[in-house]
């Protein structure tokens, strides 16, 4: 809603919807990977603390501070996290897991690189779309499909950790596809010790 209300509106204050909560669910996603090998009902408070406390810092200072590099450079320090924290389970925990794994991250990377590419030739991609038949201009639409990316890879982020916190947990999780096409994970009952 963030997101929408910024993009209808290109005001600050709309920005600021779209923006933060990306800083708040990235800190929920590192809280999730850095504790999906914890028994169940246990909080890291120590965790949960520096988190909250980056968030509130984030807030404040972005409120001050009304440049976009500044979040954007916070958003990379808690995907950079992930990133790692990913890479160490598939690497040491759960190889198994790394077409889960680097799929999830191909693909935020993928939009990553086409905001990117969107942002850095902006000029010259309208001109080109001025030339072209619509149906070719729509597809270079690359902010679009940071977004319609950036959500796939982030959904399928959050497979993989439900996936390595149930594993953990025995739950046996098993990735199944909707209609052939989209992955959702199932539970089968928990192994008898």
């Amino acid at each position: 809603m963030g997101s929408w209300c910024f993009h209808m509106t290109l005001k600050y204050e709309m920005q600021l919807l779209d923006e933060l909560p990306m800083i708040y669910s990235c800190c929920i996603f590192v809280y999730c990977m850095f504790e999906c090998f914890k028994v169940k009902n246990s909080v890291n408070y120590h965790l949960l603390f520096t988190l909250i406390l980056f968030s509130l810092i984030v807030t404040t200072v972005y409120l001050k501070v009304k440049e976009p590099i500044f979040h954007q450079v916070m958003y990379g320090m808690l995907v950079f996290t992930l990133v790692l924290r990913s890479i160490y389970i598939v690497t040491w925990v759960y190889p198994w897991l790394r077409g889960l794994g680097y799929t999830s991250l191909g693909i935020f990377l993928l939009g990553f690189l086409l905001w990117n590419i969107d942002n850095i030739f902006c000029d010259s991609l309208r001109n080109f779309r001025k030339k072209v038949p619509p149906i070719i201009g729509v597809t270079t639409q690359f902010h679009a499909w940071w977004h319609i990316l950036t959500g796939l890879g982030s959904y399928l982020h959050i497979l993989f950790s439900l996936y390595t916190r149930t594993l953990y947990l025995r739950y046996r999780p098993k990735v199944k596809f909707l209609f052939g096409i989209w992955p959702v994970i199932l539970f089968e009952p928990l192994r008898k010790h």
